[in-house]
């Protein structure tokens, strides 16, 4: 298996306008050279445009796979750079979007993060993409990338090697929970909050009942 690690680490290079509710957006994240703070609420210089829908401790950082984006490369026909999903860390050799909720990740030296919750396409995101339908394309193939809860602040960097130091036992996947969630996973997430083995952002409390109306129980 390879070794795991840090392809780039990427904050906000400028705002940009957008139609959206907050008329900007600070999606258009690029690599930064050298060692970047990380604070609880994500990378030192970086910003949330929207922080009704993103950042916060239970989003301080966003992860992508660069297997991920070389499938998109691919499928797109085209060169997809760090940052172009905008996220914070494209890795390589670690999975995000198959990390086990509640999972935890040593970075570097210092670093220490845990997975929380898969990244939801939006309108915004199809409009940096400049592709037909991308938020449904992006969706459906179920390759979204983690977000990242901040434990153990310190400085990160490209080259930073990866290190799981914690699986949940639970077994549920972010992207699993993102494409085919369950009742099964919906309880084993449950149980495993209740017994304290991991932390549930409280959203979860509303993607439960969404799914047991959904599922019509």
């Amino acid at each position: 298996m390879d070794t795991a690690s840090v392809l780039a680490v990427c904050r906000v290079h400028q705002l940009l306008s957008d139609p959206g509710s907050v008329g900007v957006t600070a999606i258009d994240k690029r690599p930064v050279a050298g060692p970047v703070k990380v604070h609880r609420l994500g990378l030192h210089g970086d910003i949330q445009a929207s922080r009704v829908h993103h950042g916060g401790e239970d989003q301080a950082l966003y992860a992508y796979s660069q297997d991920d984006a070389d499938f998109w490369a691919a499928e797109l026909g085209r060169d997809l750079p760090p940052g172009i999903f905008g996220e914070n860390l494209r890795v390589a050799g670690i999975s995000a979007t198959d990390a086990i909720i509640g999972e935890r990740w040593k970075i570097g030296l210092d670093v220490e993060v845990e997975v929380t919750s898969p990244r939801t396409p939006c309108a915004t995101f199809q409009r940096r993409m400049h592709e037909q339908h991308w938020a449904k394309r992006f969706g459906d193939a179920g390759r979204v990338g983690t977000y990242l809860r901040v434990v153990r602040v310190g400085s990160i960097q490209a080259d930073d090697h990866i290190h799981r130091i914690f699986v949940p036992t639970h077994g549920v996947t972010i992207g699993k929970w993102f494409s085919d969630p369950t009742l099964g996973d919906m309880e084993a997430l449950r149980d495993a909050d209740a017994d304290g083995e991991i932390r549930l952002q409280p959203e979860y409390q509303q993607e439960f009942e969404k799914l047991q109306r959904r599922l019509g129980v």
